[in-house]
């Protein structure tokens, strides 16, 4: 077996889970612990969870660490700027990369902040974690601290399929927010995190990714192997 560690999930703040490996496959994010545990459990992992600002306080790596670090749902940008210099966001991504092992690698995501930032709006395409054609709309909002953006706010109204036969559909609406990271920015952060002595690349949507092209990603996925 190969040791795996999920990093974070779709809903979930500073935290992380670690899946020890049974005689299934390690678990994948779940939307939140008491389902995560239950998924967990019928693949035989052990579920641990662990903050990821005292992740080496809180979790035992498996010798030199994990074979994969995995962090996607948009799950770090949930992590906010307390002190206004990124100070713990460097700390979370030290600690994670800390997990991953000589010849590893991290996965980890974030939504495509640039493009939110630059037209008020997220990407319109098709979002690869969950059903988007059940929303139905998405107001975006930029919080500016000295003339920097600090906080992005997401107000979903989402059709809920009826239970019933015959009944009317529901809206529901509800609100995330998130730190803003830009590709740049983060990749300079993953770089920091391994102290340069890693390999990076960038996918769109779990497709190639070259700056500039025709197709707006709505999320950015970097893979970086850990070199010895």
């Amino acid at each position: 077996p190969h040791p795996v560690a999920t990093a974070g999930s779709l809903d979930q703040s500073p935290g992380g889970r670690r899946a020890r490996p049974g005689p299934a496959q390690p678990c994948q994010p779940g939307c939140g612990p008491a389902s995560s545990g239950v998924r967990g459990a019928a693949h035989g992992a052990v579920i641990e969870e662990a903050n990821w600002l005292t992740l080496e306080k809180d979790l035992e790596k498996p010798g030199d660490g994990f074979d994969a670090v995995i962090c996607l749902g948009n799950s770090f940008a949930h992590l906010p700027d307390f002190k206004g210099d990124q100070s713990d966001h460097k700390l979370a991504l030290r600690n994670i990369a800390s997990m991953v092992r000589p010849g590893g690698v991290l996965v980890i995501d974030h939504r495509n902040y640039d493009h939110i930032l630059a037209t008020g709006c997220a990407p319109p395409g098709k979002n690869i974690y969950y059903k988007s054609d059940l929303t139905k709309d998405i107001t975006t909002s930029v919080l500016l601290v000295n003339n920097k953006a600090h906080m992005v706010t997401l107000d979903y109204t989402v059709q809920v399929p009826p239970t019933e036969a015959g009944a009317a559909p529901e809206l529901s609406k509800f609100r995330l927010s998130y730190y803003p990271h830009r590709l740049e920015a983060f990749t300079a952060l993953l770089k920091g995190a391994f102290q340069g002595k890693c390999q990076h690349s960038v996918l769109g949507d779990f497709q190639p990714y070259t700056p500039g092209q025709a197709h707006v990603p709505c999320y950015f996925i970097h893979v970086v192997k850990k070199m010895a």
